[in-house]
C-alpha cells in the first residue's frame, strides 16, 4: 500500500522533533508514532474516497502546555502542577480532533504565560536555532515553544494563548505567522486561566491561509464559557460586517504616529517603511492617525494583568489545588521567633516553594493593586486607560465596534487633546486596518537577557509594548513575517473588533510582499507614504516619542 501524503508529512514533522529536541519546544512530543501515523493514514483513506472532515484533516497540531487535554499532562510549565492530567479537553482540542487534526504533542512555555522569552520555565528554556553567531537567542513567549515547533518545520501548526502578545511576539522572533483572534471568537474552556479579561487561544503557523484554516475549525460560541460571544453577538457582528461598504481590494491602512519611538530597531524600522510603501504601490492609501492613550497602555496592562492572575492563581494552595511542598527546616516552627510566626504555613510554603520568581512577582504585584490602599490610584485608573484605548481605536476605525454604541461626542478640536485623524483625513471614513511592528527590536540574545535581569526585572515587560494595545481592547491582530536586511521582521496588522477576516486578508498581502533589497529608506519613501513614517533627510520628520523607564 503507497504512503499517502499526510503520512508523509507526519513523518517528516517527527524527524524534526528527533533533530531539533535540544531546543526544547516540546515538552511532551510524540513518544509512540504508531497511532499518529495511523490517524493519518486514515485522513490519507478520507482524502482518496471523498470525505475529509475538514480543510486540517491530517495535518499535525502542536498544543500548549497550559491548553488541557485528556490523555497529556498539562503543567503549565510550573512546579506546583507538575504531573497534573486534566480529567478533559479543552474546547479547542475537542475542535480540532473532530475537525480531523492529529495532536503533534504539548509546546514549552513561560510559568503560566507569564514571561516574554519562554526562560521562565520548569522544563528549561526555549531556544532559537536561527543564530548567526552560535549564541542561543530566545524565541519570544509566552508562546515560544509553539512558535518554534511551527517554524522548525515540527508540525503544521500550533496553538498557543495571548495575553498582552504571547503568540505575536514569538511569531516576530521566530518567522512564522502569529494570529490572535477578536476576544471571544474562541472558546476559552479548558485554558489555564493568566488573565481572563484577556486570555484569547490563538494560532500560529506557517502562513496566514493555514492560520486561518485552523482558525476556521476553533471558532464560535462555546457554552461552557461564559466569555465566549453568544450566537446572537456573533449573528450582530456577522450582519455588521456585511452592511458596510468598502472596497474589497483597495485598503486604508493606518500607521500610529505614537508607534514611532526612538527605541525601535532600525533594522524593523525599514522593514515597518518598505512594506508600507510596497503596498502604497499597490493602491492602497496610508494614513497617519494618533492613539493617543497608547503611552500608558503597558502600564495599565501590567497592573490589569497581575491583579487578574494573583486571584485566578490564588487557588493553587496546595490544598484545593497543587502539589504540596514538604515540611522544610529552612521555615521555622517557632511562632514566637520573630521570623517564624507563620513561615511554616502549608500554603505560604507550598506556593513559596513551587511558584516561579516571575510568578511570585506578579502575584505580590496583583496583591498590591487590588489592596484597599492601592486599588483605586492602581486598578481603578487602569482600567479607565483599557476604555481610553478601546476608544481610540474605535475613533481611528471606519468600521464601529460592532457591539458598543457609540457616544454622542463633538469633534475632538486642539484644547482637547491630539485629533485620531490627522488633518488631512477628517471628514473621511478612517481606517480599514492599521499596520505596526510586532516587536521593539529583533530576537535578544539569552545571556543579553540574563544580565537585563539582573539589572531589572520589569525590563522584559517593555518588549510588549506593540502587542498590549490591541490585547487592552481585544482586537484581532496578526503578526506576519517580511524579510528586511537578511533578517525576519514581523509586522503586526489591526483590525477592528469582529473583522479577523479583514485582519487575516491584510495579513496575507503583507506576506506576500516582496520588499526591495535596497533599504535606503531616504530612496525608498516618498509621497503619500512618506508622512507616516517619513526618514528623508528632505524632508521634516515626526516627533519621535521616548519610552520612559
Amino acid at each position: 500500500m503507497s504512503v499517502g501524503r499526510f503520512v508523509q508529512q507526519a513523518k517528516q514533522c517527527l524527524k524534526k522533533q528527533a533533530e531539533y529536541s535540544k531546543l526544547n519546544a516540546f515538552v511532551l512530543p510524540i513518544t509512540s508514532h504508531e497511532p499518529l501515523l495511523q490517524r493519518c493514514q486514515d485522513a490519507d483513506d478520507r482524502q482518496v474516497n471523498g470525505g475529509p472532515l475538514s480543510p486540517i484533516d491530517g495535518q499535525l497540531v502542536a498544543i500548549k502546555e497550559n491548553i488541557c487535554t485528556l490523555h497529556e499532562r498539562t503543567t503549565c510549565a510550573s512546579a506546583i502542577l507538575q504531573g497534573y492530567q486534566s480529567p478533559f479537553s479543552a474546547t479547542v482540542v475537542e475542535k480540532l480532533t473532530a475537525a480531523g487534526a492529529v495532536l503533534a504533542g504539548k509546546t514549552n512555555l513561560d510559568e503560566f504565560g507569564m514571561g516574554s522569552h519562554c526562560l521562565n520555565s520548569i522544563h528549561g528554556p526555549v531556544k532559537s536555532s536561527w543564530s548567526k553567531s552560535g549564541e542561543d537567542r530566545t524565541v519570544g513567549g509566552s508562546s515560544g515553544g509553539s512558535a518554534l515547533a511551527v517554524g522548525t518545520q515540527q508540525c503544521f501548526a500550533a496553538l498557543g494563548t495571548d495575553t498582552g502578545g504571547s503568540v505575536r511576539l514569538p511569531a516576530a522572533w521566530t518567522g512564522t505567522v502569529g494570529f490572535k483572534p477578536s476576544y471571544g471568537m474562541v472558546s476559552r474552556y479548558g485554558v489555564v486561566a493568566y488573565a481572563n479579561s484577556l486570555d484569547t487561544v490563538g494560532v500560529m503557523a506557517r502562513d496566514v491561509a493555514a492560520a486561518k484554516r485552523v482558525y476556521d475549525q476553533i471558532r464560535g460560541h462555546d457554552p461552557h464559557d461564559p466569555t465566549s460571544l453568544p450566537p446572537s453577538s456573533l449573528s450582530r457582528i456577522q450582519t455588521h460586517l456585511q452592511q458596510s461598504r468598502r472596497n474589497p481590494h483597495k485598503f486604508r491602512i493606518g500607521i500610529p504616529i505614537e508607534y514611532l519611538v526612538s527605541e525601535l530597531d532600525p533594522t524593523i524600522r525599514t522593514a515597518w517603511s518598505l512594506a508600507l510603501h510596497s503596498l502604497h504601490k499597490q493602491g492602497h492609501t496610508i494614513h497617519h492617525i494618533s492613539l493617543p492613550t497608547t503611552k500608558s497602555a503597558l502600564s495599565a496592562y501590567y497592573v490589569l494583568a497581575p491583579a487578574e492572575a494573583s486571584s485566578n492563581l490564588a487557588k493553587y494552595d496546595g490544598v484545593r489545588y497543587g502539589n504540596k511542598a514538604p515540611p522544610s527546616s529552612s521555615y521555622s516552627t517557632d511562632n514566637n521567633h520573630p521570623r517564624g510566626k507563620g513561615r511554616n504555613v502549608l500554603f505560604s510554603r507550598t506556593r513559596g516553594a513551587h511558584f516561579g520568581a516571575e510568578v511570585q512577582r506578579r502575584i505580590l504585584l496583583g496583591s498590591y493593586t487590588l489592596s484597599s490602599t492601592a486599588i483605586d490610584n492602581y486598578f481603578i485608573r487602569a482600567q479607565k486607560v483599557r476604555r481610553l484605548v478601546q476608544r481610540d481605536f474605535n475613533r481611528a476605525f471606519a468600521l464601529p465596534h460592532p457591539l458598543v454604541r457609540p457616544p454622542p461626542s463633538p469633534p475632538p478640536t486642539a484644547s482637547s487633546g491630539a485629533p485620531t485623524m490627522s488633518a488631512d483625513d477628517r471628514g473621511t471614513a478612517g481606517v480599514d486596518v492599521i499596520i505596526t511592528p510586532s516587536s521593539l527590536r529583533l530576537a535578544p540574545l539569552i545571556a543579553d537577557l540574563e544580565r537585563e535581569k539582573e539589572e531589572d526585572p520589569t525590563r522584559q515587560f517593555y518588549e510588549d509594548l506593540y502587542t498590549v494595545p490591541a490585547s487592552l481592547a481585544g482586537l484581532p491582530a496578526v503578526s506576519v513575517p517580511v524579510e528586511a536586511g537578511g533578517e525576519k521582521v514581523g509586522l503586526q496588522v489591526i483590525g477592528q473588533f469582529g473583522d479577523d477576516e479583514m485582519v487575516l486578508r491584510v495579513g496575507r498581502k503583507v506576506e506576500e510582499l516582496l520588499l526591495p533589497t535596497n533599504n535606503r529608506l531616504e530612496e525608498s519613501i516618498c509621497g503619500n507614504c512618506a508622512k507616516a513614517v517619513k526618514r528623508c533627510s528632505k524632508e521634516p520628520k515626526f516627533r519621535e516619542n521616548t519610552i520612559s523607564p
